[in-house]
């Protein structure tokens, strides 16, 4: 299988990079980023594009399976419209191009209470998100809901201490339904869909995770 990745930079993306590359069942990974990675891979072929101009990238966009983990935060976008941007816009774009170039299979990281109806900002982006990609009609959607991800050295503050706080809560038996979730562990879950061959809809809980499988209707 050839696949597709957007967010290969980000710490799942990077799980998921590695990953894809020792599993014989892929013979080439595609990545779509704005600067080179740190890798060198037979199997590794790098896009460096500008998510600004999707036109001069879409024809790039063919494969097997494509996979969306692109993500940032509000602090480091610095407006709630440039996170946008990140989180919906240029991730949207790549849904729609593979969708255009044929890709059947399309799965998306999104996040814990995502609900396009949503007060909170966050959670109502990532809403319309999914319901923009569904709106796509790929022939099998995946979509994880994540909760707390626990990135492999991670250096946000805000994060590291919020992992901290729900794994003293597991153990004293609370807040079992939001125990962090290793990003490796998230990739593998991902590279599993991607592997399951089924049509209609599904619904497979994973700890926090929970992934919806669409059918297209077309």
């Amino acid at each position: 299988m050839k696949a597709l990745i957007i967010g290969a930079t980000g710490a799942t993306g990077k799980d998921l990079v590695h990953q894809l590359l020792n599993d014989k069942d892929f013979e080439e990974v595609d990545i779509f980023v704005r600067k080179p990675i740190d890798v060198q891979n037979d199997k590794l072929k790098t896009h460096i594009v500008d998510f600004e101009k999707p036109e001069e990238w879409k024809n790039l966009v063919k494969g097997d399976v494509a996979f969306s983990c692109l993500g940032t935060t509000l602090k480091t976008a610095g407006s709630k419209e440039a996170q946008r941007k990140v989180d919906y816009d240029y991730q949207y774009e790549f849904a729609k191009a593979a969708k255009e170039n044929n890709v059947d299979d399309y799965i998306l990281v999104s996040a814990y209470g995502a609900d396009p109806k949503s007060r909170i900002f966050y959670s109502k982006m990532k809403g319309e998100l999914e319901e923009a990609v569904k709106q796509l009609h790929f022939t099998k959607i995946t979509i994880f809901n994540p909760g707390m991800l626990e990135r492999k050295d991670s250096d946000r503050t805000g994060e590291v201490l919020g992992s901290r706080i729900i794994k003293f809560a597991n153990k004293i038996g609370l807040l079992e339904s939001q125990k962090p979730l290793p990003t490796d562990i998230l990739a593998k879950a991902m590279i599993n869909s991607s592997k399951i061959k089924s049509n209609g809809y599904s619904n497979i809980k994973l700890g926090n995770i929970f992934c919806f499988a669409e059918k297209s209707n077309d």
